[in-house]
C-alpha cells in the first residue's frame, strides 16, 4: 500500500504542476491513495472553490485537507457539507459545517483515515489541538477503525508539528505538517513506525515568496504601495512525500520526499 501526499498546493501555478505531474507519478510508482492541501489551491491563491476542487479531483487527488484559509470563499461553507472528499481544521472553534476527520476507502478495498489539525501558535484561533488529538486517539485506534491514518497538521511552528509527530507516533501511518510551503529535509519513520516530515512543502512557483509575486511581496516588506497579495504564475514544482504502508501493521515501512518540476526539480 502507498500513500502519496501533496503539500499546499498555491494558485494556478500548483494546479497546473499537479496536473502535469500527479497521474505519471501515481503510475510510475503504484500509489494507491492520493492527499493534498488545498487550502491555497484557488486561484487568487487563497480558499479552494468548487471548480478547483473537482479539477483537482479529476486530476487524481482522492481527498484535500485545509487550514487557516479555508473560509476565505463563501461558497466553501456549502462545499464542505456537500463533497466529504473535502476537509477542514478538526479542531476549530464552535459549530462548523463539513468535517476534519473522515474514513475513506482505498483502491485496494482498505480504510484510510484522515485527520485534518490546525495549530494554536501564530494562527486563527482554534481548540487546544494536543487536547483535540489526544480525544481523538482516545475514540479512534489504528488497525481497529481503520486500516491507515494520516495526519495533516496545518500550523506555522516546526516544534508543534514534531511534537505532534511524536504524540502520534505508533498510532498514525503518517503525520505531515503543512502551511509553511517549504519542503523540510527530515522526512523520516519515527521509532515506533510513524512516517514524519515538519513540511512536505509547496505545490506551486518557487520563484516567489511562499508561492505569493515576489516583486509584490517586497513592497509589502518595506511597507510600499502595493497590492493584496497574488499568487506567482511562473512554473510550479509539485512537493510531497510517498510513504510505503505496511498492510499488516498500518504502519510505515519507509518515506521519500518528491519535488518534481520549476526550479525546485531535485527528485523524482
Amino acid at each position: 500500500m502507498k500513500i502519496l501526499f501533496l503539500g499546499d498546493i498555491v494558485g494556478p501555478s500548483g494546479c497546473i504542476v499537479v496536473k502535469k505531474y500527479l497521474k505519471k507519478i501515481v503510475e510510475e510508482n503504484k500509489i494507491n491513495f492520493v492527499i493534498a492541501n488545498g487550502e491555497n489551491a484557488a486561484h487568487n491563491g487563497v480558499g479552494i472553490t468548487k471548480d478547483v476542487l473537482d479539477n483537482l479531483i479529476k486530476f487524481g487527488v482522492n481527498v484535500l485537507t485545509t487550514g487557516n484559509h479555508v473560509w476565505d470563499h463563501k461558497e466553501t461553507l456549502k462545499l464542505v457539507e456537500d463533497d466529504n472528499r473535502l476537509l477542514r481544521p478538526f479542531n476549530l472553534i464552535g459549530i462548523s459545517p463539513g468535517k476534519g476527520f473522515e474514513i475513506y476507502q482505498t483502491s485496494k478495498n482498505l480504510k484510510i483515515g484522515v485527520l485534518n489539525l490546525m495549530g494554536n501558535v501564530f494562527m486563527r484561533k482554534s481548540e487546544d489541538v494536543f487536547k483535540t488529538a489526544e480525544n481523538f486517539q482516545k475514540k479512534y485506534q489504528l488497525k481497529k477503525d481503520y486500516d491507515f491514518l494520516v495526519v495533516d497538521l496545518h500550523c506555522e511552528t516546526t516544534s508543534e508539528k514534531m511534537a505532534m509527530g511524536h504524540l502520534f507516533d505508533s498510532k498514525a501511518t503518517l503525520v505531515t505538517g503543512t502551511h509553511t510551503h517549504i519542503p523540510t529535509n527530515d522526512a523520516r519513520v519515527l521509532k515506533g513506525g510513524t512516517a514524519y516530515i515538519t513540511d512536505s512543502g509547496m505545490c506551486g512557483d518557487y520563484d516567489s515568496v511562499i508561492g505569493m509575486n515576489k516583486e509584490n511581496s517586497l513592497k509589502r516588506f518595506f511597507k510600499q504601495d502595493s497590492e493584496k497579495h497574488y499568487p506567482s504564475l511562473g512554473d510550479g514544482s509539485l512537493s510531497g512525500v510517498m510513504v510505503d504502508c505496511d498492510e499488516t501493521t498500518g504502519l510505515a515501512k519507509n518515506i521519500n520526499s518528491i519535488i518534481v518540476g520549476g526550479v525546485l526539480n531535485n527528485s523524482k
